[in-house]
């Protein structure tokens, strides 16, 4: 098995979500489960972020255009159905669901017309930033999938091809920041090698921000998603060698 990990990036106007991401520095998206069948898709998301980037991002989803991950941008007449199944002040749960037309398509319809079934899909968003992470079988012709999607995606966004890595079950806590997405990476790199985590620091948030031409809360948020991260890595790894120590 592999995994292919893959970003778009959504121009303005080109997407409703996107745009609210855009808006909204502190609010992301991730994915809860996505399936596809040849006729059909649905999924369900789990966003986090402020009230108002929450609000911004029910709208986008309400919006009657708006198909969930179908790459046609002109109205393709297919039944969508989106369904908030939790709200809370900080967090957002939605499903949606829509039956495909002659014209429709989206990228796990083209996963499973060129890489074939048993696919595994998990996503993330933040910005206009779209990156997904399908895991695949060994042989599975990668590159006339990604092709196929430049096609389609036009220019309404860009496309970036981020790893094609074998899944190794034994991958240890070294590998732990190749799963943060590349924006958290960058941060985070950027923030290191700039002396941020040195006691004194030699940057501050502001100076970082500018030289990486980013918004001061957006580097501040990415940083902070990304700590937490590596820190549940970490614990969640110690918490493993405690029990197997303890068989």
């Amino acid at each position: 098995m592999r995994e292919f990990v893959f970003a778009l990036e959504y121009d303005p106007g080109t997407n409703p979500v996107a745009d609210a991401l855009e808006a909204h520095a502190d609010t992301t998206v991730r994915s809860l489960s996505c399936h596809v069948t040849p006729e059909s898709l649905w999924r369900v998301d789990h966003a986090t972020g402020s009230e108002a980037g929450l609000e911004a991002l029910e709208a986008a989803y309400r919006e009657p255009a708006f198909c969930a991950d179908c790459l046609v941008r002109d109205d393709c007449g297919a039944d969508c159905e989106t369904q908030l199944l939790d709200r809370s002040a900080a967090e957002l749960v939605v499903y949606t669901y829509w039956n495909r037309t002659d014209v429709c398509t989206s990228v796990p319809h083209l996963a499973l017309e060129y890489l074939g079934e048993g696919l595994l899909f998990e996503t993330y968003r933040e910005g206009r930033r779209y990156r997904w992470r399908i895991v695949l079988g060994s042989d599975a012709p990668i590159h006339d999938f990604f092709d196929a999607l430049g096609d389609e995606v036009g220019e309404c966004a860009g496309m970036e091809m981020l790893r094609l890595t074998d899944l190794n079950p034994d991958r240890g806590r070294a590998d732990s920041s190749e799963s943060l997405p590349s924006e958290q990476q960058e941060a985070l790199r950027a923030a290191v090698e700039r002396g941020y985590y040195e006691t004194p620091r030699r940057t501050d948030l502001s100076e970082l921000a500018d030289e990486l031409d980013v918004p001061r809360s957006t580097l501040s948020y990415r940083l902070r998603r990304a700590e937490a991260a590596l820190a549940t890595a970490y614990v969640d790894e110690e918490s493993l060698e405690t029990l197997a120590a303890g068989r």
